[in-house]
């Protein structure tokens, strides 16, 4: 049994743990980095990383089924998944050894096993006291289930789905938000039939209605099933299959049932709320500065409510070692943090929806340009559809960018500075975009909304 102190106490080591602890040790302070399971959390091990390979797999196996309109004479001869799964593990490997390396390198303590928040500056691990001047609550999520759902057998979830060593011919998707839309993509590419199914009224609900409606218009093309507007009653399972039932009474078979319905913070048994740090639903509730009712704590990650993305997760743990340090910095609105959908085509937004602009300074006060791909050299050199959506203030900045096509994920770092930086399209107008790039799809649309389109009527 022994007692420790340290300037920062931080517990999880995921997104926001870490880069808490890098941000912190890189201030000055001494850090404590509490973690049961290992550094890098969902993101890396069972989250973005792995899953971004499979998507690449899936990008490969849909490309050489293409290639011949390319020029290029190829045979797609199947889905090797033990390769697969081989590819996607060394990625992770890699990242981890590097990410130990880092933390090693910056005298970061790391303390191994199940912390619990014991006072308001204290965590115990095992016989282990910590002691920090300050604690961040950093403890992740988990894969979420519906009420009287049970996981398990041929019901699984996105952590279940990585570990498949075969392809499924037939899956239902309960969910049609990032996870369930992200699976069934490389799912179809790999040749199995997908249905996916949704409460809400559209696939990627959280995105501009716009972008949603082509995003269902491109997966019905790739012959992929949906049911909107629908909810999900029961599921019964046998040594074949699962049959799922719906609340309308129609029926999807299939081997396996992913549920995507989102993810729920790890804050039960943590000993928070013993504490008396506020909380709502099981997640920790913070100031703006995410600062908990308790002195000294702050929470980042996905525990704090608002969206579940790993780079917020990030920005946030950098922004609490600041915070501690006095340096006062800048606050970001979740709705000006990027989002990308990594599926076949991707999905990339920041910042306000139209529907959204409108409810916030009326219809009269926004306009918007959507930008069709198809004029766009490189898109059309890549075989992509999609399109670039800009919404500005009439007499104002750009407050929301919305995008759908392959690679359009890779444009969202312009975006994300034009709506932070509350840019005017006649600020960006003037700036040169390469060409041929699909960046220039966003140049495009913002000479439009500056009242000058060059390639457009």
């Amino acid at each position: 049994m022994s007692e420790q102190s340290f300037d920062i106490v931080i517990l999880g080591a995921g997104s926001g743990g870490y880069a808490a602890a890098l941000r912190a040790s890189q201030l000055g302070f001494s850090v404590a980095l509490v973690e049961k399971g290992k550094l890098g959390g969902t993101c890396l091990h069972v989250g973005c990383i792995p899953t971004k390979a499979l998507l690449h797999s899936a990008e490969v196996a849909d490309v050489t089924r293409e290639s011949a309109k390319y020029g290029v004479t190829s045979t797609f001869g199947g889905i090797d998944i033990s390769a697969v799964t081989s590819y996607r593990e060394g990625i992770v490997a890699s990242k981890f050894k590097g990410l130990v390396g880092l933390i090693k390198a910056r005298g970061i303590t790391v303390i191994e096993g199940e912390g619990r928040l014991v006072a308001a500056n204290t965590v115990k691990v095992g016989d282990d006291t910590l002691v920090g001047k300050n604690v961040i609550l950093a403890t992740g999520s988990y894969s979420r289930s519906l009420p009287g759902l049970e996981i398990g057998g041929r019901v699984i979830t996105s952590e279940q789905a990585l570990e498949l060593d075969f392809v499924p011919k037939k899956v239902a998707v309960l969910g049609g938000g990032v996870i369930g839309v992200e699976f069934s993509s490389v799912w179809r590419s790999w040749g199995a039939e997908v249905t996916i199914i949704e409460a809400l009224p559209h696939l990627v609900p959280n995105e501009d209605e716009a972008i949603s409606k082509q995003f269902e218009r491109a997966f019905r093309k790739r012959g992929i099933e949906f049911k909107l507007g629908t909810r999900f009653q029961s599921v019964s399972q046998d040594d074949n299959g699962v049959v799922v039932t719906l609340e309308n009474g129609e029926t999807v078979e299939a081997e396996l049932l992913l549920v995507a319905v989102g993810r729920g913070p790890s804050t039960a048994g943590l000993g928070y709320e013993e504490v008396g740090v506020a909380m709502d639903r099981g997640f920790v509730l913070t100031n703006e500065r995410l600062l908990t009712n308790l002195p000294g704590v702050y929470a980042v990650g996905d525990i704090v409510p608002g969206l579940q993305l790993a780079h917020r997760g990030f920005q946030q743990g950098i922004f609490v070692a600041e915070e501690i340090a006095g340096l006062n910095p800048i606050v970001i609105d979740d709705a000006n943090i990027p989002k990308v959908t990594y599926s076949d085509p991707e999905v990339a937004s920041v910042g306000l929806s139209e529907a959204k602009a409108v409810e916030k300074y009326g219809a009269d006060k926004v306009t918007s340009y959507d930008y069709n791909l198809a004029g766009n050299g490189k898109s059309h050199i890549i075989g992509t559809s999609g399109s670039v959506k800009v919404v500005r203030v009439n007499d104002g900045p750009v407050v929301g960018v919305h995008m759908i096509g392959a690679r359009v994920g890779e444009l969202i770092g312009e975006a994300q500075l034009a709506v932070n930086w509350e840019a005017y399209p006649e600020d960006i107008a003037p700036l040169i975009h390469a060409h041929p790039t699909q960046n220039e799809a966003l140049g495009e649309a913002f000479l439009a909304l500056a009242g000058k389109p060059l390639h457009a009527i």
